[in-house]
């Protein structure tokens, strides 16, 4: 059996091993692919591994062989999941591998903006501390978070584990999902959401009912000064919207690790608007969750091989 992994740089740049996919079948790796290079590359291989690379009708025309496309991450937006199924194409994903890791990341973001530690520690290292007629100094506003109030926009694994930690440094957590959830979160629509929240973190994935979400409608709906952590997915987010309400004003700062273009255009208006603090698509990287993924993506491929259906991707 032939497998092709079309991007694997991303997931695993050198410091994890994909020897458990290796021993499942002739394997080959590419760092990235185009659409053009996938087509070549896949061949007559049966089983495709894919991060970011779609794989579109085009591809499965020119590739009659695929029978298997395991996901290398847990969203399945990158797939045509209507026309797999009739094409008799099982697909997989991995949920649940950096649940840990992106809450962290949202919490990350969110003292990066009330604490101001790597501001702060430029200065000290550029030499104001020492020359400062005070004992301290703080360029910024320093914001405790006890007492205020998080909305969590999306209640699966990864916004229960935001409000989780949030509440234990004394946050008061409301929650917006889809479906009601039996957890220990207070719940509430999206209106109210928007307007009780100081900060509001994106956890939804990304639909053509979430395209969007954060419009100037919503956005109006927010309180005056409020802040929006986003390590949902970009396209959640009108950055034009976005831009403006930075410029006035009603919103605080925007903090995010995933944008609308990525990688962004050289001239993206949010991307480097003073009021906004990217990290480049990272939260679900750390090793641990890493080595997560690449252990389940070959953990779904073997339960296929054997006629399983684990992470099965069903329409």
């Amino acid at each position: 059996m032939k497998i092709v992994i079309l991007d694997g740089h991303a997931t695993n740049p050198g410091d994890l091993s994909w020897e458990e996919v290796e021993k499942l079948g002739e394997t080959a790796v590419y760092p990235r692919s185009t659409a053009a290079q996938a087509i070549e590359r896949i061949g007559d291989a049966e089983v495709v591994l894919t991060n970011k690379v779609p794989i579109t009708r085009e591809i499965m025309d020119a590739c009659p062989n695929i029978r298997y496309v395991g996901l290398i991450s847990t969203g399945t937006n990158i797939m045509d999941l209507s026309l797999a199924k009739e094409r008799g194409i099982a697909v997989t994903n991995v949920p649940g591998y950096s649940t840990d890791s992106v809450a962290q990341m949202a919490i990350a973001l969110l003292l990066s903006y009330t604490n101001r530690v790597a501001e702060h520690a430029q200065s000290v290292r550029g030499g104001k501390w020492s020359k400062s007629k005070d004992y301290c100094f703080w360029d910024y506003p320093i914001i405790e978070l006890a007492g205020k109030t998080l909305g969590v926009i999306g209640l699966g694994q990864t916004g229960q584990a935001t409000a989780r930690i949030a509440a234990a440094l004394g946050m008061k957590t409301v929650a917006y999902s889809r479906t009601k959830k039996d957890v220990d979160i207070e719940q509430t629509d999206l209106d109210d959401l928007l307007s009780r929240a100081d900060y509001i973190s994106l956890n939804c994935p990304l639909t053509e009912q979430t395209k969007n979400l954060i419009c100037r409608e919503n956005i109006a709906k927010m309180k005056d000064g409020a802040v929006i952590i986003n390590t949902g997915r970009g396209p959640l987010v009108d950055n034009n919207a976005v831009c403006d309400a930075l410029d006035s004003g009603k919103l605080a700062a925007f903090l995010a690790d995933v944008n609308f273009d990525e990688p962004p255009k050289a001239d993206d208006r949010l991307i480097a608007h003073e009021k906004a603090v990217f990290t480049p698509h990272i939260a679900w990287a750390s090793i641990e969750a890493r080595s997560r993924l690449v252990d389940a993506v070959a953990e779904n491929l073997r339960s296929w091989i054997k006629g399983g259906k684990l992470n099965r991707v069903e329409l």
